[in-house]
């Protein structure tokens, strides 16, 4: 999906609200309506053929599509009348869903998310991609608590990028390693089995068996 957006950013002039990106699975969008949708943001004109063509999906897939973000009120069409009438994209649904579901945030008592301990250990804002790649950990049953342990590790070993800390997780699935407790109980069988060198952490990725 990531791949897709970066294309349509590449290849119009499309500002895309952070709000979306972030909130998206909160209006229950999957990932083909929010490619749709990032699309629409760069056209307001209905032309349901030159989507198809220019996102190479089925035109009866478009037409799904734009139904499904109809029915979950993202989006209407609506017609400008004057010597023809013409269908274009309504999006004000949409921004108004996301004014709510932001305030609704800040109504409810102030969580840390994974994503904000995230960018507090880089010191920087993290980029789309990096949101689906955390995501994705966490889809695959990976819990906040493991993701969270392997970013402390990287960062203790100085590494601060989410394709070493995909290592460490892999690393410790293959292990069965799924609590923080599991993590000290391996880092102590290490230890006696390498009494002479003292560890006070243990590099997952360089290890020798």
């Amino acid at each position: 999906m990531t791949g897709k957006i970066l294309e349509l950013l590449k290849n119009g002039h499309i500002m895309v609200p952070m709000a979306l990106l972030q909130n998206y699975k909160k209006l229950k969008l999957t990932d083909k309506e929010l490619i749709v949708l990032i699309y629409l943001l760069g056209s307001s004109e209905f032309d349901p053929e030159k989507i198809s063509k220019d996102l190479n999906i089925k035109l009866p897939d478009v037409l799904k599509l734009i139904d499904n973000l109809t029915n979950k009120d993202i989006l209407k069409i609506a017609v400008k009348s004057g010597k023809v009438c013409e269908e274009y994209i309504d999006l004000d649904e949409m921004y108004k869903k996301l004014v709510m579901t932001m305030i609704n945030d800040k109504k409810e008592a102030p969580k840390t998310t994974i994503y904000d301990k995230f960018e507090k250990e880089f010191g920087r804002t993290l980029s789309p991609m990096e949101y689906e790649i955390i995501g994705a950990w966490i889809d695959s049953n990976y819990t906040e608590e493991l993701i969270e342990l392997a970013l402390k590790e990287a960062v203790y070993n100085g590494v601060s990028n989410l394709r070493y800390i995909d290592k460490i997780l892999s690393e410790w699935h293959k292990k069965g390693i799924k609590t923080e407790n599991d993590i000290k109980k391996e880092r102590e069988k290490r230890q006696k089995q390498k009494p002479k060198k003292e560890v006070f952490e243990y590099d997952w990725l360089n290890e020798n068996d």
